[in-house]
């Protein structure tokens, strides 16, 4: 199971994730792998009534100058009942991002100050507060303003259907057993579905996943990848491609309330997890070659690769606690100062194999160091667009399926997107992780034009990560496809490395002639809100929005970003003096 990112969701809302002051806010005092320097004890709300009521004291950093952004749309772009795409649809994608209660990305939006129709109701001028260097992830997903009663909340929209398309396909129907797709006979562009149907259906894990493939019963398969899945799929026409993109799978502590939101607890927590040994216990086995440091981030140009290396210091773990007055019970376990045992709840989604093997292989481990962890978990459904959302947990264990830029970091870790009762539960920060100098430089990369000075600003906001002890990075996961060479043919793995997956759905072709293309989908929405922490779960924007709702710019394969055919060409770009 993945978690998407939203910073190229929904513009931002579909490109790329419910304190106390004393949990908020870097310190430059925190222990690391190599000090038992002391961090303040927090004293924390545990249940989730009191967590409702915790806010932040954080502002974000004025900006000053400026830039306008004007896109002129596709003279033939229209809507699948006929009606033109307009700069109100432009206008309502930005008001429903900014406004909506719950909205999980806001980020990039907070700097529009306008968007208006310019010379035509064809071109759309988007003025911002500050030169925003990830410009083109925004307006990446439309909404269709005249689909909704009030752009400005769209949380009871799009309950069982994004009624609208601006793609090939458009959605027919939708419920829990199946999606069926059906070319939108309205689409302007050359690249017209080439398939009468498409179908989507959920399969409930990789064994009935393969089972059902084999045997014929869906054409495609988008697995999570497993050491020794290419010879389970393995038959004369099963076709594969498996590739490295922005997939990365790491472990979250929430420190909005609960346990981690002592830093004192949760470093030693943290420095107590041997990520070597774990590495060869889980992803050795599965084909993994080595051991993420970045940080929630693949390796690349924005990062070292050493952010996170030698975490593990059980020495100095035990000693941080002991110099905070913490001791052991005679259980084992700590006991903090009020005479407390955390209980440490740690979720995942159940029937995930390689992550229930995880918490069979660590807890024990993280017991015997004197931390009382349990399993806590839930269905797929559950855990990424209901309790992740609420911040109903203590540790997480999933996969980010991340954009090419890196701004999706604001919209994941700043302190001001932690969901808030005060923010009107906005943001996709569900880990409440709030240091300000980070927030603080992960706005200033958002403005900063200079591709050196822009990436060394997300390097130390990574550095930033692991002296807080936020997360622990683990691997940079494969992407897999797996389809029958005998049903499904075109370029059915031209797209799966990238960000948005099959989003190539539209130009596969029908081999077999059975009138249809079956996908089958490893995991299944509840909800289809492109706006609200529906959006959390990826399979549910790449089962349904990036299907249907259309964008200025698109990502590739090999993750950047091109303008689509809903422009007539490049959008222009002013940066105001």
């Amino acid at each position: 199971m993945r978690k998407t990112t939203k910073v190229a969701r929904l513009a931002s809302a579909l490109i790329a994730v419910s304190l106390i002051g004393a949990a908020c806010g870097g310190s430059d005092d925190a222990a690391t792998s190599d000090t038992t320097a002391a961090v303040a004890p927090a004293s924390y709300p545990t249940s989730l009534d009191d967590c409702a009521a915790v806010t932040y004291d954080y502002t974000k950093p004025a900006t000053t100058g400026g830039m306008t952004i004007t896109y002129d749309i596709n003279p033939a772009a229209v809507w699948d009942d006929g009606s033109q795409i307009t700069a109100a649809d432009f206008k309502a994608t930005w008001e429903a991002s900014l406004n909506t209660p719950a909205s999980i990305s806001t980020s990039g939006y907070d700097q529009v100050t306008s968007v208006e129709a310019g010379a035509s109701d064809k071109q759309v001028v988007v003025t911002m507060k500050a030169v925003y260097a990830p410009w083109r992830g925004l307006f990446s997903s439309l909404i269709k303003a005249a689909a909704v009663k009030n752009t400005k909340d769209v949380s009871g929209d799009f309950a069982d259907n994004i009624p609208f398309s601006g793609r090939p396909y458009k959605i027919k129907s939708w419920s829990p057993d199946q999606i069926v797709f059906v070319p939108n006979d309205k689409y302007w562009g050359d690249d017209k579905a080439v398939t009468k149907k498409f179908v989507m259906v959920p399969k409930a894990d990789s064994d009935t996943e393969i089972a059902a493939i084999k045997a014929g019963e869906v054409d495609m398969i988008y697995p999570q990848f497993y050491a020794g899945i290419e010879e389970a799929v393995k038959q004369d026409n099963i076709a594969s491609k498996i590739d490295y993109g922005g997939d990365y799978e790491g472990l979250y502590f929430q420190q909005k309330c609960g346990p981690f939101a002592d830093p004192n607890f949760r470093a030693a927590f943290s420095m107590s997890i041997d990520r070597e040994a774990l590495f060869k216990q889980i992803y050795i086995p599965l084909g993994g070659k080595e051991l993420l440091q970045c940080g929630p981030m693949v390796p690349g140009p924005f990062c070292n690769g050493d952010e996170f290396a030698n975490s593990y210091d059980p020495a100095a773990a035990e000693a941080l606690l002991t110099e905070n007055g913490w001791t052991k019970g005679s259980d084992g376990f700590w006991v903090d100062p009020s005479g407390k045992v955390p209980d440490v709840r740690w979720i995942i989604n159940t029937g995930n194999t390689r992550r229930e093997s995880t918490q069979a292989y660590l807890i024990p481990l993280l017991a015997a160091a004197g931390f009382k962890v349990r399993a806590d978990n839930c269905p797929a459904e559950c855990y990424f667009q209901q309790r992740l959302p609420a911040m109903d947990y203590d540790m997480a264990m999933y996969i980010s399926t991340a954009p090419p830029d890196p701004s999706y970091l604001t919209g994941s870790f700043a302190c001001d997107l932690i969901p808030t009762a005060a923010n009107k539960n906005i943001g996709q920060n569900s880990g409440g992780w709030c240091n300000t100098e980070a927030s603080d430089l992960l706005y200033a990369a958002d403005v900063d034009a200079d591709a050196l000075t822009r990436a060394d600003k997300i390097k130390q906001v990574l550095v930033l990560m692991a002296k807080d002890h936020m997360m622990l990075p683990l691997m940079q996961f494969p992407k897999s496809g797996f389809w029958r060479s005998d049903k499904v043919g075109g370029p059915v793995d031209g797209q799966l490395n990238n960000y948005a997956a099959f989003n190539n759905i539209h130009l596969w072709t029908d081999v077999d002639g059975d009138g249809q293309i079956v996908l089958g989908a490893e995991q299944w929405p509840g909800c289809l809100n492109p706006i609200t922490e529906c959006a959390n779960s990826s399979w549910m924007v790449w089962t349904t929005a990036f299907q249907v709702m259309p964008g200025a710019y698109a990502t590739t394969n090999d993750a950047k970003y091109v303008v689509t055919n809903l422009l007539s060409g490049e959008a222009t770009v002013k940066v105001n003096s």
